[in-house]
């Protein structure tokens, strides 16, 4: 499969669930004059679980969708499909098919904001099963910064309780306190704990809580967005081919009635959402 050169078109979005829509909302507020495609692959996730094999693949057949809905730029706004599949899609993939378009993750704009942030050079990383299995934040830190030691906290729970709407609940407080403690008891220094994952930003109330006021908590929302700011600053070529009528659809694997409930959570208003099939 191959795709017209120089397409102008809306910026993709994609994330496997619903947390993606946290990057979303920042990109937009950063940059609301572009045109968005926010695609959930709600019917498939969670993504965090799943090998490396089945994420590359379901995250390239959303690749490939956005791409045919004109998208000249696809953000991947999850961080188990940045940690698992990006690397692939930009090395074997993007050559053969579409050369001229491009496909970011949310792991290396926190990276690299994180040098500025801390203090003690020891950082903390809470995410998905899949995404502390897979190292990802350690080795791109390592990459630039060698002197930050990290430290991974896997917080399975934590995406249940948002996408169920008990993030604001008595109930989450046992499991956010449990994985922070978890977290800090391996090392007293760390002075700065990233979220890596698009949905704990919905938990900041309670990480705060339970997090002694020496630590910094680093959404990744904010992050990305000064990214792609900086990207289209870069590349004009790229930012020229990205449509600004202000526009924002929507797309999910699942049900739109579902998923128009749950966006409420994320974007605090409703959206229209159109159902599609990925393969």
């Amino acid at each position: 499969m191959t795709f017209p050169v120089n397409a102008s078109g809306p910026i993709g979005v994609f994330d496997s669930g619903y947390g993606g829509l946290t990057i979303l909302e920042n990109i937009r507020r950063s940059m609301p004059e572009y045109d968005y495609i926010y695609l959930g692959d709600n019917a498939r996730a969670p993504y965090g679980t799943r090998s490396f094999e089945i994420v590359y693949e379901f995250t390239r057949q959303a690749v490939l969708r956005l791409f045919e809905e004109g998208c000249p730029l696809v953000i991947l706004a999850c961080n188990t499909a940045s940690a698992k599949a990006l690397r692939t899609i930009q090395q074997n993939d993007l050559p053969a098919m579409a050369p001229d378009r491009r496909v970011l993750g949310v792991i290396r704009p926190t990276v690299e904001a994180i040098g500025g942030i801390t203090q003690s050079r020891k950082v903390g990383i809470l995410g998905t099963i899949g995404t502390i299995q897979s190292d990802s934040y350690p080795l791109e830190i390592k990459k630039i910064y060698p002197d930050i030691e990290v430290f991974g906290e896997a917080c399975p729970m934590w995406v249940p309780l948002v996408e169920y709407n008990e993030h604001e609940s008595d109930g989450a407080d046992y499991f956010v306190k449990q994985h922070l403690g978890r977290l800090l008891s391996r090392e007293k220094g760390i002075d700065t704990v990233i979220l890596g994952c698009t949905h704990y930003p919905l938990l900041l109330p309670k990480i705060r809580q339970f997090l002694p006021a020496d630590v910094t908590p680093v959404a990744q929302g904010e992050w990305v967005a000064r990214c792609l700011q900086d990207y289209f600053r870069r590349h004009e070529d790229m930012d020229a081919r990205c449509t600004k009528n202000g526009s924002c659809r929507f797309y999910t694997t699942e049900s739109e009635d579902k998923f128009s409930s749950a966006a409420t959570l994320f974007l605090r208003e409703k959206v229209d959402v159109k159902r599609i099939i990925l393969e």
